[in-house]
């Protein structure tokens, strides 16, 4: 057994836990606490009872006090696990990880990206961080599937879990070094759903205008750094890859759409061929491929990283080309993520 924490309760925070109770590992990973801007585990319920787009809770859960003489409910009960919810801090390092023991900790808030400030956790008492975002600061960058085997416990004490976007392009640029056929160069293109981080309303956003704008009822050009991401998970294609995101009207569910270059004249119905032969052995359920007329919403809920879109990127290349190609692959950025992290955890925990 593995105790974690959870810092930031909010939508990757819940989706993790989420993931954890859906898999059924709550109790082989056991969450000691979630942290965030209030302890009322009545609210916390009913967020995870309720969702807008990943619908109801398939689980036991209620509430209770840890002290009588309390106001509001503070302890999670979820098919009998208790979970105590924590008052946010404005250091890590102020957590009650070793009064609870917890090992690992998921860094959610999107505030404690940078390694120094993450490693507060490990001045709270625990022994590993994952942060739920690209990381800065020189830390290890982990995409499962892809580099997972490079994580070394003896010296990666903070790692990331990258982003969505990189954890749904980085398995299809897998793929074409591992198959042989390389990488020239090459432009990604997201089309992501919408997030918190973004306006229901036009409003302030002095850094990015555009991202000020109302997310529900515009296309919205920004940027990402998925692409160049991808070049720390896989050196050897550092500096040959950048791209752009366009934020669209959808809850959920994004699209990649990989135009690149290769190495070596190959053809789309080889490459295809590689994708599928991928995703059954060394990427099984970690990317997937669909042959069917699907749209964003079929993907909802779909606990892979990347699936391939056979159809979309086989009508959508140049016939007799042999070097220049478009790929498209579908992620639910939230509940495929998730399971990434909780993947991860179970990973690095193996390595204890």
């Amino acid at each position: 057994m593995v105790k974690i924490g959870i810092n930031g309760f909010g939508r990757i925070g819940r989706m993790v836990f989420q993931a954890l109770c859906d898999q059924g590992l709550l109790g082989q990973i056991e969450v000691m606490g979630v942290v965030d801007m209030t302890t009322d585990a009545d609210y916390f319920m009913y967020q995870m009872k309720y969702d807008s787009v990943h619908g109801h809770f398939k689980h036991t859960v209620t509430t209770e006090k840890s002290d009588p003489s309390l106001t509001e409910n503070d302890i999670l009960v979820v098919n009998g696990h208790k979970i105590k919810c924590i008052m946010a801090t404005r250091s890590p390092a102020d957590l009650p990880w070793k009064a609870l023991g917890v090992e690992f900790v998921i860094e959610s808030t999107g505030l404690f990206t940078e390694k120094d400030k993450a490693e507060g956790h490990i001045a709270a008492g625990a022994k590993k961080v994952i942060i739920s975002a690209p990381g800065k600061g020189g830390l290890k960058t982990i995409v499962m599937g892809v580099n997972h085997k490079e994580y070394d416990p003896a010296t990666h004490h903070v790692v990331s879990n990258a982003s969505c976007t990189t954890n749904c392009l980085a398995p299809l640029c897998h793929v074409l070094l591992k198959e042989g056929l390389g990488i020239e160069k090459g432009l990604m293109t997201t089309i992501h759903s919408y997030t918190a981080t973004q306006k229901t309303v036009d409003g302030p956003s002095k850094k990015d205008w555009r991202g000020g704008r109302a997310a529900a009822c515009n296309i919205i050009p920004s940027s990402t750094g998925a692409a160049k991401a991808v070049g720390e998970v896989l050196p050897v294609t550092k500096g040959k890859l950048t791209g752009m995101a366009f934020r669209v009207p959808t809850p959920d569910v994004s699209v990649v759409d990989l135009t690149f270059t290769s190495e070596k004249d190959t053809s789309i119905n080889e490459i295809d061929g590689m994708l599928k032969k991928a995703s059954e052995t060394y990427l099984k359920d970690i990317l997937g491929v669909t042959n069917e007329e699907l749209v964003s919403t079929d993907f909802i809920h779909d606990k892979r990283s990347s699936i391939y879109d056979s159809l979309a990127t086989l009508q959508n290349n140049l016939p007799g080309e042999k070097r220049f190609f478009k790929l498209v692959s579908w992620y639910d950025n939230e509940w495929g993520y998730s399971n990434r992290v909780v993947d991860l955890v179970q990973f690095m925990a193996s390595k204890l």
